[in-house]
């Protein structure tokens, strides 16, 4: 019961809470906030060279998301992060390239559930690019951080040996949650799997802890309605397509100015 609370809690920061009977409607819609980070958020030493050459070759940019249920928008799919970050890329690459980004939602599953799927997901999808979003659920189960970091390592290889690039995204971060779970040991333990695997790691939870403590975003407020899981999945998905085009260490030239 606890976690189930838990979980909850944590999906209302960027998903998009229902209206309360009696709420008054604003006046009129807020000012979107900045979307900027400190450039160490957006870059990786760990490359894409999968990324990089299908770009090159003009090849289609087929990119997986694998998630939980904060990867979507309810009723607002082109406002989710994935969606945002696909037309992100469609607008940066050039004209003939074809991005096409799917979500694979694995609600409420740790690592090790979500990882016993990705053999046969490979199979179907056959992706370049997979982002996988986790450390959530185990975090909320309190799981063993090493037998997280175990089946995180082993659904990175098994991405890795279907062909896929592989970007790693960590918790999302929650000011109403941070004294009721331990994120720390799972945040370590994908850092840690990802440089064993020279794979890059989306800094969601450092990058979400930014934008609140800047004042951008308040992600402790339950009550701003819809605009605010906009505004953030926006936001996330401007950073992911920059992380990216990073990462695949794109030169200026194959991208569209």
């Amino acid at each position: 019961m606890k976690a189930r609370v838990l979980l909850s809690l944590i999906l209302l920061c960027v998903a998009a809470p229902v209206a309360r009977a009696g709420d008054a409607a604003p006046t009129a819609p807020p000012a979107p906030p900045s979307c900027e980070l400190p450039a160490y958020l957006l870059t990786s030493e760990s490359p894409l060279p999968k990324v990089a050459a299908a770009v090159k070759a003009g090849k289609p940019l087929e990119i997986l998301v694998i998630g939980s249920r904060s990867t979507t928008i309810p009723s607002s799919e082109n406002s989710s992060y994935p969606a945002r970050m696909e037309a992100i890329l469609k607008e940066k690459l050039p004209p003939p390239e074809v991005v096409h980004v799917s979500v694979e939602i694995q609600s409420k599953k740790t690592a090790e559930e979500t990882a016993s799927t990705f053999v046969k997901l490979m199979e179907a999808k056959t992706p370049t690019l997979v982002i996988w979003q986790t450390g959530t659920v185990d975090a909320i189960r309190a799981s063993d951080p090493d037998e997280f970091r175990s089946a995180v390592t082993e659904g990175v290889a098994a991405l890795q040996n279907a062909g896929a690039d592989v970007v790693l995204m960590n918790l999302q971060y929650s000011p109403r949650t941070e004294t009721m779970i331990s994120a720390q040991p799972f945040l370590d333990n994908m850092r840690v799997v990802a440089q064993e695997h020279g794979i890059p790691l989306f800094d969601r939870f450092a990058i979400m802890r930014q934008w609140n403590d800047q004042g951008q975003f308040d992600l402790f407020s339950p009550s701003r309605g819809p605009e605010l899981a906009k505004q953030v999945h926006d936001c996330l998905g401007r950073a992911l397509a920059q992380f990216v085009f990073d990462a695949a260490r794109l030169e200026p030239a194959q991208q569209q100015n």
